[in-house]
């Protein structure tokens, strides 16, 4: 029978790492409630991955702690590496052998969990359990790195941007065996680079930077707390150097402008008296409208406005 889990199947504590003058984690504080997906989000070189790596026990800590499954990893390795399943950001199996060979090995590392032919149809791969890992396509590969953190059977899964690189039918077929996961009452913490990915996925979110929680919620209380339910899009071509953002800002139910590489983008309480506004302001300027586009406030726009980025920027 397998160990109780506590309520909070990760606790991180005052979590700190700095390579050379880079501090990586700087005092993060986390939990992950059991039988939750939790997303990681945050820019390149925010910390994410330095996060999960000392949470997986690959990295050491330079101080804080860090609770998994009530264990520590300095007193009960052995028995966290039995619980656990990890998805690397870039899993390297070995081209020549098969995949059923590759389910099989990694079956072997642990005391229980599933038989390796139930594992491959979960992920399905039955037509490919004879093929070689190196002609797999990336889509199956990211399959069969997900079914190689599934073999133990894991309480807690570990997935540090699964879907990376994947066509959109590969990421959709990767989010149902995620959803199947969920369903079963274990615990997920996934690091993304795909908004819609953590909004489908995740109960709720922390949007890391610099090495800190910035914000934490379910996607829905994180975009409440922007205060505004539309954002504006407009693009004005060359004749965008000669626009007047401070009068866009001044214009009524406008609460943020930021202009960007020629592309203007504004967060508005009321769309409706918005967008004519915008018209008329642009008439006055006699700035030409060439693009348009309007969409209710989304996890990618608290992103940007927590961190002045796009989660995929480099």
């Amino acid at each position: 029978m397998p160990a109780p889990i506590p309520t909070a199947a990760l606790r991180v504590h005052n979590l700190r790492k700095t390579f050379k003058d880079v501090v990586a984690v700087d005092g993060l504080e986390l939990e992950v409630r059991t039988g939750e997906c939790f997303g990681l989000l945050g820019p390149n070189g925010a910390g994410k991955t330095t996060t999960i790596e000392i949470c997986e026990g690959l990295t050491e800590p330079d101080s804080g702690d860090v609770e998994l499954l009530g264990m520590r990893w300095d007193t009960h390795a052995a028995e966290l590496r039995q619980r656990l399943g990890i998805q690397l950001q870039e899993t390297q199996l070995a081209d020549k052998v098969t995949v059923l060979e590759t389910i099989r090995l990694f079956r072997s590392f642990f005391r229980h969990g599933p038989a390796p032919a139930e594992v491959i149809a979960l992920v399905q791969l039955e037509e490919k359990r004879n093929s070689r890992v190196g002609g797999l396509s990336g889509g199956q590969k990211q399959r069969l790195a997900l079914a190689c953190a599934l073999v133990g059977d894991p309480d807690f899964l570990f997935l540090d941007e699964p879907t990376t690189g994947l066509d959109p039918q590969a990421r959709r077929q990767l989010w149902e065996l995620i959803e199947r996961f969920k369903l079963q009452g274990r615990t997920i913490l996934l690091t993304t680079h795909y908004m819609d990915e953590a909004e489908q996925l995740c109960e709720r979110v922390a949007i890391m930077d610099h090495g800190k929680v910035i914000a934490l919620g379910t996607p829905r209380e994180l975009i409440i707390s922007m205060g505004v339910e539309h954002m504006v899009e407009f693009s004005a071509g060359g004749a965008a150097k000669a626009l007047e953002i401070q009068a866009l800002r001044r214009m009524e139910g406008v609460r943020d402008v930021r202009a960007e590489n020629g592309t203007v983008q504004m967060q508005v309480t009321e769309l409706h008296r918005a967008v004519p506004a915008l018209l008329d302001e642009l008439a006055r300027q006699g700035v030409p409208l060439t693009e348009l586009r309007t969409h209710s406030a989304t996890l990618e726009d608290v992103f940007v406005t927590l961190t002045g980025r796009h989660l995929r920027d480099e």
